[in-house]
Protein backbone atom coordinates (compact mmCIF):
# COMPACT_ATOMS: atom_id res chain seq x y z
CA UNK A 1 0.00 0.00 0.00
CA UNK A 2 1.23 3.66 -0.99
CA UNK A 3 2.39 5.24 2.16
CA UNK A 4 0.74 8.46 1.99
CA UNK A 5 -2.17 5.79 2.15
CA UNK A 6 -1.23 4.42 5.26
CA UNK A 7 -0.73 7.29 6.94
CA UNK A 8 -4.18 8.76 6.35
CA UNK A 9 -5.49 4.91 7.30
CA UNK A 10 -3.40 5.70 10.82
CA UNK A 11 -4.93 8.99 11.26
CA UNK A 12 -8.39 7.68 10.44
CA UNK A 13 -8.09 4.87 12.91
CA UNK A 14 -7.05 7.53 15.58
CA UNK A 15 -9.76 9.66 15.26
CA UNK A 16 -12.35 6.99 15.10
CA UNK A 17 -11.32 5.81 18.31
CA UNK A 18 -11.92 9.20 20.23
CA UNK A 19 -15.36 8.62 22.08
CA UNK A 20 -18.44 10.78 21.24
CA UNK A 21 -21.32 9.60 23.38
CA UNK A 22 -22.09 11.56 26.77
CA UNK A 23 -19.91 10.59 29.50
CA UNK A 24 -22.18 10.73 33.25
CA UNK A 25 -20.68 11.54 36.04
CA UNK A 26 -21.50 8.80 39.47
CA UNK A 27 -22.98 11.46 40.85
CA UNK A 28 -23.91 15.49 40.37
CA UNK A 29 -21.18 18.13 41.25
CA UNK A 30 -21.84 21.55 41.59
CA UNK A 31 -20.26 24.04 39.20
CA UNK A 32 -18.01 25.27 41.76
CA UNK A 33 -16.45 21.64 42.23
CA UNK A 34 -15.54 21.57 38.53
CA UNK A 35 -12.12 21.66 38.44
CA UNK A 36 -10.75 24.25 36.00
CA UNK A 37 -9.91 25.66 33.57
CA UNK A 38 -13.17 23.50 31.90
CA UNK A 39 -15.24 24.74 29.23
CA UNK A 40 -19.05 24.95 30.64
CA UNK A 41 -21.90 24.56 28.90
CA UNK A 42 -25.16 26.31 30.22
CA UNK A 43 -27.67 23.57 28.44
CA UNK A 44 -31.01 25.11 28.69
CA UNK A 45 -29.37 28.64 27.01
CA UNK A 46 -27.73 26.35 24.42
CA UNK A 47 -31.08 24.78 23.69
CA UNK A 48 -32.80 28.33 23.70
CA UNK A 49 -30.29 30.02 20.55
CA UNK A 50 -31.03 26.20 18.90
CA UNK A 51 -34.41 26.97 18.73
CA UNK A 52 -34.80 30.89 18.28
CA UNK A 53 -31.93 30.19 14.96
CA UNK A 54 -34.74 27.38 13.60
CA UNK A 55 -37.69 29.34 14.24
CA UNK A 56 -36.23 32.50 12.76
CA UNK A 57 -34.86 30.88 9.73
CA UNK A 58 -38.22 28.80 9.29
CA UNK A 59 -40.54 31.62 9.39
CA UNK A 60 -38.57 32.88 6.60
CA UNK A 61 -38.38 29.94 4.55
CA UNK A 62 -34.62 29.33 4.58
CA UNK A 63 -32.89 26.16 6.14
CA UNK A 64 -29.74 26.57 7.94
CA UNK A 65 -26.71 23.93 7.80
CA UNK A 66 -24.76 24.97 10.97
CA UNK A 67 -21.06 24.58 11.02
CA UNK A 68 -19.67 21.80 12.83
CA UNK A 69 -15.96 23.54 13.57
CA UNK A 70 -17.55 25.93 16.12
CA UNK A 71 -18.51 23.08 18.55
CA UNK A 72 -16.35 19.57 17.11
CA UNK A 73 -19.22 17.54 19.15
CA UNK A 74 -21.26 14.66 17.40
CA UNK A 75 -23.88 15.26 20.21
CA UNK A 76 -24.48 19.03 19.59
CA UNK A 77 -24.79 18.28 15.40
CA UNK A 78 -27.11 15.58 16.25
CA UNK A 79 -29.49 18.07 17.88
CA UNK A 80 -29.01 20.92 15.41
CA UNK A 81 -30.26 17.97 13.23
CA UNK A 82 -33.33 16.79 15.32
CA UNK A 83 -34.37 20.25 15.39
CA UNK A 84 -34.23 21.05 11.55
CA UNK A 85 -31.00 21.62 10.42
CA UNK A 86 -30.85 20.44 6.54
CA UNK A 87 -27.05 18.93 7.01
CA UNK A 88 -24.03 20.09 9.08
CA UNK A 89 -20.78 21.72 8.00
CA UNK A 90 -17.03 20.09 8.78
CA UNK A 91 -14.80 22.92 7.64
CA UNK A 92 -11.71 20.00 6.86
CA UNK A 93 -12.41 16.07 6.02
CA UNK A 94 -11.21 15.24 9.66
CA UNK A 95 -14.18 16.50 11.12
CA UNK A 96 -16.03 14.85 8.31
CA UNK A 97 -14.69 11.71 9.60
CA UNK A 98 -15.47 11.82 13.10
CA UNK A 99 -19.54 13.11 12.60
CA UNK A 100 -20.05 10.69 10.26
CA UNK A 101 -18.67 7.78 12.31
CA UNK A 102 -20.62 8.65 15.01
CA UNK A 103 -24.64 8.84 12.81
CA UNK A 104 -23.94 12.60 11.34
CA UNK A 105 -25.04 11.31 8.15
CA UNK A 106 -25.94 14.87 6.07
CA UNK A 107 -22.17 16.53 5.90
CA UNK A 108 -20.68 19.22 3.72
CA UNK A 109 -16.84 19.06 3.79
CA UNK A 110 -16.88 23.53 3.14
CA UNK A 111 -12.73 23.55 2.29
CA UNK A 112 -11.68 22.01 -1.29
CA UNK A 113 -8.92 19.18 -0.97
CA UNK A 114 -6.79 18.67 -3.81
CA UNK A 115 -4.69 15.74 -2.66
CA UNK A 116 -5.58 11.86 -4.07
CA UNK A 117 -5.71 9.83 -0.73
CA UNK A 118 -8.35 12.11 0.72
CA UNK A 119 -10.31 11.97 -1.95
CA UNK A 120 -9.72 7.80 -1.98
CA UNK A 121 -11.63 8.60 1.46
CA UNK A 122 -14.29 10.80 0.50
CA UNK A 123 -15.34 8.44 -1.96
CA UNK A 124 -15.36 5.31 0.50
CA UNK A 125 -17.21 7.55 2.84
CA UNK A 126 -19.71 8.55 0.79
CA UNK A 127 -21.01 4.74 0.19
CA UNK A 128 -22.05 4.88 3.72
CA UNK A 129 -23.15 8.74 4.42
CA UNK A 130 -26.86 9.60 3.61
CA UNK A 131 -25.70 12.37 1.88
CA UNK A 132 -21.96 13.45 1.69
CA UNK A 133 -21.48 16.93 -0.25
CA UNK A 134 -17.73 18.65 -0.97
CA UNK A 135 -16.90 21.63 -2.29
CA UNK A 136 -14.64 21.84 -5.31
CA UNK A 137 -13.03 25.38 -6.60
CA UNK A 138 -10.83 24.43 -9.42
CA UNK A 139 -10.49 21.47 -12.10
CA UNK A 140 -8.00 19.53 -9.91
CA UNK A 141 -10.39 19.32 -7.17
CA UNK A 142 -12.87 17.86 -9.26
CA UNK A 143 -10.29 15.56 -11.17
CA UNK A 144 -9.11 13.87 -8.02
CA UNK A 145 -12.65 13.13 -6.67
CA UNK A 146 -13.85 12.18 -10.11
CA UNK A 147 -11.12 9.24 -9.96
CA UNK A 148 -12.25 8.41 -6.41
CA UNK A 149 -15.59 7.78 -6.86
CA UNK A 150 -17.38 4.66 -7.93
CA UNK A 151 -20.32 5.20 -10.85
CA UNK A 152 -23.40 3.98 -8.08
CA UNK A 153 -21.89 6.85 -5.58
CA UNK A 154 -23.60 9.50 -5.10
CA UNK A 155 -20.99 11.77 -3.90
CA UNK A 156 -22.49 15.47 -4.00
CA UNK A 157 -20.26 17.98 -5.27
CA UNK A 158 -20.39 21.78 -4.53
CA UNK A 159 -18.72 24.54 -6.22
CA UNK A 160 -17.36 27.09 -4.00
CA UNK A 161 -17.53 30.98 -5.37
CA UNK A 162 -15.27 33.48 -4.43
CA UNK A 163 -16.68 37.44 -4.70
CA UNK A 164 -14.68 39.53 -2.89
CA UNK A 165 -12.58 37.33 0.43
CA UNK A 166 -9.78 35.61 -1.81
CA UNK A 167 -9.81 32.42 0.39
CA UNK A 168 -11.43 29.47 -1.06
CA UNK A 169 -13.23 29.86 -4.20
CA UNK A 170 -13.60 30.86 -8.09
CA UNK A 171 -14.49 34.11 -9.02
CA UNK A 172 -14.74 33.18 -12.80
CA UNK A 173 -17.55 32.44 -14.48
CA UNK A 174 -16.76 30.18 -16.76
CA UNK A 175 -14.97 27.91 -14.32
CA UNK A 176 -17.99 28.02 -12.50
CA UNK A 177 -20.11 26.65 -15.22
CA UNK A 178 -17.96 24.14 -16.35
CA UNK A 179 -16.75 22.72 -13.12
CA UNK A 180 -20.90 22.17 -12.44
CA UNK A 181 -21.15 21.01 -15.87
CA UNK A 182 -18.78 18.66 -15.11
CA UNK A 183 -19.95 17.62 -11.72
CA UNK A 184 -23.04 16.75 -13.35
CA UNK A 185 -22.17 14.61 -16.28
CA UNK A 186 -19.25 12.51 -14.46
CA UNK A 187 -20.37 8.84 -13.13
CA UNK A 188 -20.93 9.03 -9.57
CA UNK A 189 -20.84 12.78 -8.95
CA UNK A 190 -23.66 14.84 -8.73
CA UNK A 191 -23.65 18.97 -8.45
CA UNK A 192 -25.61 19.83 -5.94
CA UNK A 193 -25.22 23.92 -5.92
CA UNK A 194 -22.43 26.69 -4.49
CA UNK A 195 -21.36 28.06 -1.68
CA UNK A 196 -20.41 31.39 -1.02
CA UNK A 197 -19.04 32.42 2.14
CA UNK A 198 -17.78 36.09 3.26
CA UNK A 199 -16.16 35.34 6.46
CA UNK A 200 -14.47 38.92 6.66
CA UNK A 201 -17.80 40.03 6.85
CA UNK A 202 -18.93 38.68 9.71
CA UNK A 203 -17.42 41.04 12.46
CA UNK A 204 -17.97 44.10 10.52
CA UNK A 205 -18.75 46.39 13.08
CA UNK A 206 -22.38 48.22 12.66
CA UNK A 207 -25.46 46.38 11.46
CA UNK A 208 -26.25 48.82 8.80
CA UNK A 209 -22.82 48.48 7.14
CA UNK A 210 -22.41 44.62 7.58
CA UNK A 211 -25.80 44.82 5.88
CA UNK A 212 -24.67 46.86 3.16
CA UNK A 213 -21.73 44.73 1.83
CA UNK A 214 -23.13 41.55 2.25
CA UNK A 215 -26.16 42.07 0.24
CA UNK A 216 -23.63 43.86 -2.09
CA UNK A 217 -22.18 40.65 -2.08
CA UNK A 218 -24.99 38.68 -2.87
CA UNK A 219 -26.08 40.32 -5.97
CA UNK A 220 -22.42 39.24 -7.70
CA UNK A 221 -23.49 35.07 -6.67
CA UNK A 222 -27.25 35.59 -7.69
CA UNK A 223 -25.49 36.97 -11.10
CA UNK A 224 -23.87 32.99 -11.35
CA UNK A 225 -26.66 31.30 -9.98
CA UNK A 226 -28.94 33.02 -12.75
CA UNK A 227 -26.24 31.91 -15.19
CA UNK A 228 -26.58 28.30 -13.51
CA UNK A 229 -29.97 28.10 -14.74
CA UNK A 230 -29.62 29.25 -18.32
CA UNK A 231 -27.25 26.41 -18.44
CA UNK A 232 -29.59 23.81 -16.97
CA UNK A 233 -27.83 23.73 -13.98
CA UNK A 234 -29.94 25.15 -11.65
CA UNK A 235 -28.67 24.56 -7.90
CA UNK A 236 -30.33 22.31 -5.58
CA UNK A 237 -28.82 24.37 -2.83
CA UNK A 238 -27.55 28.20 -2.68
CA UNK A 239 -25.34 28.27 0.82
CA UNK A 240 -23.25 30.42 2.91
CA UNK A 241 -23.54 33.32 5.15
CA UNK A 242 -23.22 32.73 9.03
CA UNK A 243 -24.19 34.17 12.40
CA UNK A 244 -22.98 37.67 12.04
CA UNK A 245 -25.42 37.77 8.85
CA UNK A 246 -28.20 35.61 9.30
CA UNK A 247 -30.83 38.03 9.85
CA UNK A 248 -29.59 39.82 6.56
CA UNK A 249 -28.80 37.31 4.35
CA UNK A 250 -32.04 35.53 4.44
CA UNK A 251 -33.59 38.78 2.73
CA UNK A 252 -31.73 36.67 -0.23
CA UNK A 253 -34.20 34.89 -2.27
CA UNK A 254 -31.35 32.82 -3.74
CA UNK A 255 -30.30 31.05 -0.55
CA UNK A 256 -31.31 27.71 0.38
CA UNK A 257 -29.36 27.73 3.66
CA UNK A 258 -27.17 29.40 6.25
CA UNK A 259 -23.73 28.29 7.42
CA UNK A 260 -24.95 29.22 10.83
CA UNK A 261 -22.12 28.60 14.06
CA UNK A 262 -20.88 30.32 16.93
CA UNK A 263 -24.76 30.89 17.51
CA UNK A 264 -25.07 28.18 19.90
CA UNK A 265 -22.50 29.24 22.11
CA UNK A 266 -21.92 33.12 21.12
CA UNK A 267 -18.62 34.76 22.05
CA UNK A 268 -17.28 38.20 22.83
CA UNK A 269 -15.46 38.74 19.00
CA UNK A 270 -19.48 38.47 17.89
CA UNK A 271 -21.11 40.65 21.00
CA UNK A 272 -19.14 43.32 20.04
CA UNK A 273 -20.12 43.55 15.87
CA UNK A 274 -23.33 45.71 17.02
CA UNK A 275 -27.00 44.15 16.53
CA UNK A 276 -30.03 45.44 14.36
CA UNK A 277 -31.05 47.95 17.24
CA UNK A 278 -28.24 48.32 19.45
CA UNK A 279 -24.21 48.57 19.56
CA UNK A 280 -24.45 44.88 21.12
CA UNK A 281 -25.23 41.93 19.04
CA UNK A 282 -27.51 40.19 21.56
CA UNK A 283 -29.97 37.98 19.53
CA UNK A 284 -28.59 34.95 21.06
CA UNK A 285 -27.74 34.15 24.98
CA UNK A 286 -24.04 33.59 25.86
CA UNK A 287 -24.18 29.90 26.69
CA UNK A 288 -20.68 28.55 26.52
CA UNK A 289 -18.09 30.00 29.36
CA UNK A 290 -15.31 29.45 30.30
CA UNK A 291 -14.16 28.60 34.48
CA UNK A 292 -10.87 29.45 35.86
CA UNK A 293 -9.60 29.70 39.66
CA UNK A 294 -8.80 32.81 41.41
CA UNK A 295 -4.95 31.49 42.51
CA UNK A 296 -2.84 34.07 43.68
CA UNK A 297 -2.62 37.93 44.32
CA UNK A 298 0.67 39.36 43.14
CA UNK A 299 -0.47 42.76 43.21
CA UNK A 300 -3.16 44.96 45.26
CA UNK A 301 -6.19 45.26 43.03
CA UNK A 302 -5.59 42.53 40.58
CA UNK A 303 -5.90 38.55 40.73
CA UNK A 304 -4.32 35.79 38.47
CA UNK A 305 -6.19 33.07 37.16
CA UNK A 306 -5.73 29.63 36.39
CA UNK A 307 -6.48 30.24 32.86
CA UNK A 308 -3.63 31.96 29.96
CA UNK A 309 -3.14 31.30 26.26
CA UNK A 310 -3.73 27.64 26.71
CA UNK A 311 -7.62 28.19 28.08
CA UNK A 312 -8.42 30.71 25.61
CA UNK A 313 -8.26 31.39 21.52
CA UNK A 314 -8.31 35.12 20.83
CA UNK A 315 -7.95 36.68 17.64
CA UNK A 316 -8.71 40.22 18.60
CA UNK A 317 -10.35 40.62 22.15
CA UNK A 318 -9.38 39.36 26.02
CA UNK A 319 -11.60 37.24 27.90
CA UNK A 320 -14.56 38.94 29.52
CA UNK A 321 -15.42 38.48 33.02
CA UNK A 322 -18.50 37.33 33.45
CA UNK A 323 -18.06 37.59 38.13
CA UNK A 324 -16.31 40.62 38.21
CA UNK A 325 -17.82 43.48 36.29
CA UNK A 326 -15.83 45.68 35.11
CA UNK A 327 -12.53 43.80 35.86
CA UNK A 328 -10.31 43.55 32.76
CA UNK A 329 -8.36 40.68 32.21
CA UNK A 330 -4.89 40.76 30.26
CA UNK A 331 -2.98 37.73 29.28
CA UNK A 332 0.26 36.30 31.47
CA UNK A 333 1.31 33.48 29.98
CA UNK A 334 -0.10 30.02 28.13
CA UNK A 335 -1.07 28.80 32.21
CA UNK A 336 -2.52 32.23 33.43
CA UNK A 337 -3.91 35.37 33.50
CA UNK A 338 -4.64 38.18 34.93
CA UNK A 339 -7.51 40.47 36.39
CA UNK A 340 -6.95 44.16 37.28
CA UNK A 341 -10.34 44.92 39.41
CA UNK A 342 -12.44 48.17 38.83
CA UNK A 343 -11.23 50.81 41.42
CA UNK A 344 -12.70 50.05 44.93
CA UNK A 345 -14.27 46.90 43.79
CA UNK A 346 -14.00 44.22 46.68
CA UNK A 347 -10.75 41.85 45.95
CA UNK A 348 -12.73 37.93 45.38
CA UNK A 349 -10.87 34.91 47.74
CA UNK A 350 -8.44 33.06 46.81
CA UNK A 351 -9.53 29.69 45.20
CA UNK A 352 -13.30 31.01 43.70
CA UNK A 353 -14.49 30.21 40.47
CA UNK A 354 -13.92 32.98 38.19
CA UNK A 355 -16.15 32.64 34.68
CA UNK A 356 -15.41 34.06 31.53
CA UNK A 357 -17.00 34.70 28.03
CA UNK A 358 -14.69 33.22 25.60
CA UNK A 359 -12.84 35.71 23.12
CA UNK A 360 -13.33 33.30 20.04
CA UNK A 361 -15.31 30.16 20.46
CA UNK A 362 -14.08 27.94 17.79
CA UNK A 363 -10.74 27.70 18.85
CA UNK A 364 -11.34 28.03 22.14
CA UNK A 365 -13.40 24.89 22.06
CA UNK A 366 -10.19 23.24 20.62
CA UNK A 367 -8.17 23.60 23.28
CA UNK A 368 -10.77 21.09 25.38
CA UNK A 369 -11.32 17.43 25.69
CA UNK A 370 -14.71 17.85 26.45
CA UNK A 371 -18.14 20.07 27.71
CA UNK A 372 -19.38 20.28 31.32
CA UNK A 373 -22.82 20.33 30.67
CA UNK A 374 -24.39 22.64 33.34
CA UNK A 375 -28.18 22.74 34.31
CA UNK A 376 -29.09 25.12 36.97
CA UNK A 377 -26.18 25.14 38.69
CA UNK A 378 -25.23 21.46 38.51
CA UNK A 379 -22.68 19.26 36.34
CA UNK A 380 -24.35 15.35 35.53
CA UNK A 381 -22.72 14.76 32.47
CA UNK A 382 -19.91 15.58 30.58
CA UNK A 383 -19.65 16.01 26.19
CA UNK A 384 -16.51 15.18 24.18
CA UNK A 385 -15.24 17.54 22.16
CA UNK A 386 -14.54 14.28 19.68
CA UNK A 387 -13.07 16.38 16.72
CA UNK A 388 -10.72 18.12 18.75
CA UNK A 389 -7.61 18.91 17.01
CA UNK A 390 -9.28 17.88 13.66
CA UNK A 391 -7.19 20.01 11.01
CA UNK A 392 -7.02 17.99 8.41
Amino acid sequence: MEPGRLALEAAVAQVVARPWQPMLLAQPVSVEQVPTPALLLDVAAFDRNLARMAEFLGQRGKGFRPHAKTHKCPLIAARQLEIGAVGVCAAKLSEAVVLLHAGVDRVLITSPLVGRDKARLVGELAGRAGQLDVVVDGPMGLAVLAEAVSAGSRLGVVVDVDVAMGRTGTRNLEQILFLADAAANTPGLRFRGIQHYAGHLMHVKGHAKRREKSLRLWEAVSTMVAALRARGLAPEIVTGGGTGSYDIDCEVADITDLQVGSYIFMDQEYRLIGGRDGDWFDDFEVSLQVATTAISKPLDGAITVDGGYKAFASDSVNPQPLDLPGAEYHFAGDEHGVLRLAAGSQEPLLGTMQRFITPHCDPTVNLYDFYWICREGMVTELWPVAARGCSW
